[in-house]
């Protein structure tokens, strides 16, 4: 057997020990928000919740029905209606009759350099009153306490900026598999063991759950310097942990509910919007950690049935460990233990969707989200 075949083996279970050790310790000192005490007596700051539409019909009800009954006294909830071309609007306004409380906006025309969401989230916000702003996706079912226990930690924590990991709920084995699997890579990449750190320029940001202090939302300068980020949830957390203000991030699981894709392939189709943005549109570094995924993360799992020697059962304890990561992810993020054993599929459909984004990008030249096409030389240029 050749050396060089023994010595990578030996590297991988190194990186996949650190990995699995580095994931552990993230979920462990990241708190449960559904563990955070409620505090009766405490005076609550005014919440602005607002959320971006289009195209959410088959969510969108379920969703708005969550956020009214959500337990807080100074609520303001807005609904920006983004040009949809379903029956969004048209729930939204039959809600807004039922419930007062209720403010929805149609957005008609999407003025130049702006992508969609970005630009409804900002109009959201001008018009937003609160001491906090809650930024959340159009089909998120929350908790009714979750909101009370959010500002509850941040304000013990001195927090400007907190996120919040959903539960995500799949309708399908292989799907859940490869939520695991992104989750668990995002976990790594956004490095949630030092988020909260404010010597670290580790940042997070989810579109599910981003709550942000007004005052910072407005000196960071709010979604007008991401206006064409497709991942503006990640990069709001950039931009204002950069900007001196302390983060956070707490997991959602009971609190904050989501199903993020109704099928594997709404999955490719949707992550085509930010996948190659999370390279800043770098073909060699896109090359690159697709090619390290295969080597480190699918290669062992084949490595076990064509190697021989005590190379083989270092792969096979390569194998171990990074089903034992992703056994311990389903299980923080309250997902079936069994999807763990789907790792290895997740990393080949994740590597799948990164050239696929990659060469839709050079192709179309940009990305076409919700119907719009955005150019990639817009995309590029809004660097953060």
């Amino acid at each position: 057997m050749p050396a060089f075949l023994f010595w990578l083996a030996v590297i991988n279970l190194a990186t996949a020990l650190v990995a699995a050790g580095l994931l552990v310790w993230g979920g462990w000192i990241v708190k449960r928000l559904a563990d955070v005490p409620i505090e009766e007596h405490r005076a609550c700051p005014s919440v602005s919740l607002i959320s971006a539409a289009r195209n959410e019909e088959r969510n969108i009800e379920r969703a708005v029905r969550s956020l009214v009954r959500i337990d807080y006294p100074e609520l303001e909830i807005t609904i920006v209606n983004d040009r949809s071309t379903d029956g969004t609007g048209r729930i939204l306004d039959e809600l807004a009759a039922e419930f007062p409380q209720l403010n929805v906006v149609h957005v008609r025309e999407l003025p130049a350099g702006w992508l969609g969401k970005n630009h409804a989230l900002q109009l959201g916000a001008n018009r937003s009153r609160g001491q906090w702003l809650l930024f959340t996706d159009a089909d998120v079912v929350f908790e009714p306490t979750a909101l009370r226990r959010a500002i509850c930690y941040a304000e013990a924590h001195a927090v400007d900026h907190l996120a919040a990991t959903p539960e995500c709920h799949m309708p399908s084995w292989l799907l859940t598999a490869f939520t695991v699997t992104f989750y668990m890579y995002f976990l790594l990449y956004v490095r949630i063991w030092a988020v909260r750190n404010p010597r670290r320029r580790a940042h997070i940001g989810i579109g599910a759950f981003n709550l942000v202090r007004t005052s910072v939302y407005q000196a960071v300068g709010g979604h007008e310097r991401i206006r064409m980020r497709p991942d503006d949830d990640l990069k709001l957390g950039k931009i204002i942990k950069l900007a001196g203000f302390r983060a956070d991030v707490v997991n959602g699981v009971g609190m904050i509910g989501v199903e993020w894709y109704g099928s594997v392939h709404e999955a490719i189709r949707g992550l085509e919007k930010n996948t190659f943005s999370g390279t800043d549109y770098n073909v060699p570094l896109t090359v690159f950690s697709s090619a390290l995924s295969l080597a480190f993360n699918v290669w062992p799992y084949l490595a076990v049935f064509v190697v021989s020697g005590p190379t083989r059962w270092i792969y096979l304890a390569v194998c171990l460990t990074l089903w034992g990561a992703a056994w311990n992810s389903a299980r923080t993020m309250n997902a079936p233990h069994s999807s763990a054993f789907g790792f290895p599929l997740g990393v080949l459909l994740l590597t799948y969707i990164q050239w696929r984004t990659m060469l839709l990008n050079f192709y179309h030249g940009g990305i076409r989200w919700r119907d719009t096409h955005y150019s990639l030389a817009e995309l590029k240029a809004n660097k953060v």
